[in-house]
C-alpha cells in the first residue's frame, strides 16, 4: 500500500512505519478484529438490556430518571455533570420531554451500533456513532467501562479501512467504494466529470 504522506511547509513528512501499518495494512485488521468483536458484543449486550426493557423503549421512563439525576445539583459535593452547557442541554432535553422518543434511539441505536461492529460493517462509521454515545454518557456523569470503550472506539474509527477488513467491509468498501474516491475519478476524466 502508498504510504501516506504530508507536505508541511515543502517538507514531506511520512507516518511511523508502525502507524502506517496498523491504519493501513490489511494484515493488521486481525488486530482489531477482536476488540471490534469485543465492542460489538458490550454494545448488543448493553442494548439488550434497554430493548427488553419498557422503562426504556415504552415512554423513555429510564431516560427521564438517568437524565434528572445527572442534572441535581446536591447540597454537597460534586454534580454529576461537570459543564454547565450540558446541564442546559440535558434540562432542555427532559423540559421537552425528549426522552419518550429518546430511549427509542438509545436502545436501538446501541443495538445497531453492536450489530454493525460484530458483522464488520462500515465500521468506521458505526464506532462514531458508539463514541459519540460513550461520550454523552461520559459527559454525563457516567463514568463505568465508557472511557475504554470510547478509546477502543477511536482506534476502530481511526483503523478503518482495516478495522473491518475480515468482515462485511471487505466487500462494502470495495462494492461501494468511498465519497471522495467518486470525486477523484470524476475530476480526473472529463467524461465523469459531466456526467
Amino acid at each position: 500500500m502508498k504510504s501516506t504522506l504530508e507536505t508541511v511547509r515543502g517538507t514531506t513528512i511520512a507516518d511511523a512505519p508502525l502507524v502506517e501499518w496498523l491504519f493501513n495494512s490489511p494484515r493488521a485488521g486481525l488486530i482489531w478484529l477482536v476488540p471490534r468483536l469485543w465492542l460489538g458484543y458490550r454494545w448488543i449486550d448493553a442494548a439488550l438490556h434497554k430493548v427488553s426493557n419498557p422503562a426504556w423503549v415504552d415512554g423513555g421512563e429510564a431516560l427521564k430518571g438517568f437524565w434528572t439525576g445527572a442534572v441535581a445539583i446536591p447540597e454537597a459535593g460534586r454534580p454529576a455533570i461537570s459543564f454547565d452547557w450540558y446541564r442546559v442541554f440535558i434540562q432542555a432535553l427532559l423540559d421537552a420531554e425528549a426522552y419518550t422518543w429518546f430511549g427509542k434511539g438509545v436502545a436501538y441505536g446501541e443495538l445497531l451500533v453492536g450489530i454493525a461492529l460484530v458483522l464488520g460493517a462500515f465500521t468506521g462509521i458505526a464506532a462514531f456513532f458508539g463514541a459519540i454515545m460513550n461520550w454523552n454518557f461520559m459527559m454525563a456523569g457516567s463514568a463505568s467501562t465508557n472511557p475504554l470503550l470510547f478509546v477502543i472506539a477511536i482506534g476502530l474509527i481511526l483503523a478503518w479501512k482495516v478495522a473491518g477488513y475480515y468482515g462485511a467491509d471487505y466487500f462494502l468498501l470495495r462494492w461501494l467504494g468511498t465519497p471522495w474516491a467518486a470525486k477523484e475519478r470524476s475530476s480526473k476524466d472529463p467524461e465523469l466529470a459531466h456526467a
